[in-house]
């Protein structure tokens, strides 16, 4: 395959989409996938990314994820579209290994991930993710399994406060749980307007910056769909499937996700500091990946206007080589 540094970004039109996938043309020019290739979308989401290859290279094949039962039913009418040359699979993104073996897709030519919540999903008040609009206090992307108001409802306080720490990095999150345990005495915590309303009048935030219960929300989020857990087994499954000079690429919207990413692409490719001078030398390790993006490509001005969500995203980008795959266990849910 090229060089990263050879590529021009590649502007495929995307009009079909209810969404605007970010990075688009600079995801395009990463993956580098040839027409008789196989790509994994590990993330289908409303299939931006997906539509997007399929569009621009007519002979290849891709196989798309989703745990969400609503993306998968929309996704219908694209599988028909592309005449055989789209498989969507309902799943998790972190068994892209197991789900590649069975669909015929192992070795990838390449594994694109779009970390996060999808447009879709934010802008359906039904689905609990966003207080902009009231609504149930779920967050489930698989719409099943434990809800946000699950853990707001039954958490201990201090659970609760260290949940909200590590994925939201509130500082105020023993406030905030304090105030959920408080509120919850009297009455469940059932909609995103009551959760919102309580941490705002415990979290200061000045009028021109992020709503108080951003961060407390995304905590949320994070833990209902282990989400930080999924990308760590997603990456590991991408090293075990993808072929020799088979890229990866991932896009985040927030440092945790951005900081797993990093550390496991420098891990891999040799970029962790060695073992001290004064200890004894260890058995080197095969690099498994070359690291094609040293610094965190973001978006331009151009499309950060258009598109506000891609201010806070960064892609990354590695290329497999022919060691074997690591032999290493992720870790599972917090």
């Amino acid at each position: 395959m090229t060089s990263f540094s050879a590529l021009r970004p590649v502007h495929v039109d995307d009009g079909h989409q209810r969404h605007i996938p970010v990075l688009l043309d600079e995801v395009l020019a990463a993956l580098d996938v040839s027409d008789d290739e196989k790509l994994i979308d590990g993330t289908f989401g409303a299939g931006g990314y997906t539509r997007a290859i399929l569009q621009h290279n007519p002979e290849c094949q891709v196989m798309a994820i989703d745990r969400d039962p609503d993306a998968i039913a929309a996704g219908a009418s694209m599988v028909a579209a592309f005449n055989g040359r789209l498989t969507l699979v309902s799943g998790q993104f972190g068994d892209l290994g197991s789900l590649a073996e069975e669909n015929d897709f192992v070795p990838a030519d390449a594994v694109v991930l779009d970390i996060g919540v999808s447009s879709m999903q934010i802008d359906d008040p039904a689905r609990g993710f966003s207080f902009r609009a009231d609504g149930p206090l779920d967050m489930r992307m698989a719409q099943a399994g434990e809800s946000a108001a699950d853990l707001v409802n039954t958490m201990e306080e201090g659970a609760l406060a260290d949940l909200i720490y590590r994925y939201g990095e509130e500082r105020k999150s023993r406030a905030v749980a304090k105030a959920i345990v408080a509120a919850r005495r009297t009455a469940p915590i059932a909609t995103t307007k009551q959760l919102a309303d309580l941490i705002a009048s415990v979290v200061y935030m000045p009028p021109d910056a992020i709503h108080p219960a951003t961060r407390t929300f995304q905590a949320l989020r994070i833990a209902v769909n282990d989400e930080l857990g999924e990308l760590e087994r997603g990456l590991i499954a991408a090293e075990k499937i993808l072929a020799p000079g088979g890229r990866l690429a991932v896009v985040t919207f927030h440092s945790l996700e951005d900081r797993i990413v990093k550390q496991f692409i420098a891990d891999r490719s040799g970029e962790t500091p060695g073992p001290s001078r004064h200890m004894p030398s260890a058995q080197p390790r095969a690099k498994t990946f070359i690291n094609l993006s040293r610094k965190a490509i973001i978006a331009g001005l151009v499309e950060t206007r258009a598109n506000p969500r891609a201010r806070s995203a960064k892609l990354r980008i590695a290329e497999r080589t022919h060691a074997a795959p690591e032999k290493t266990v992720s870790r599972g849910r917090a």
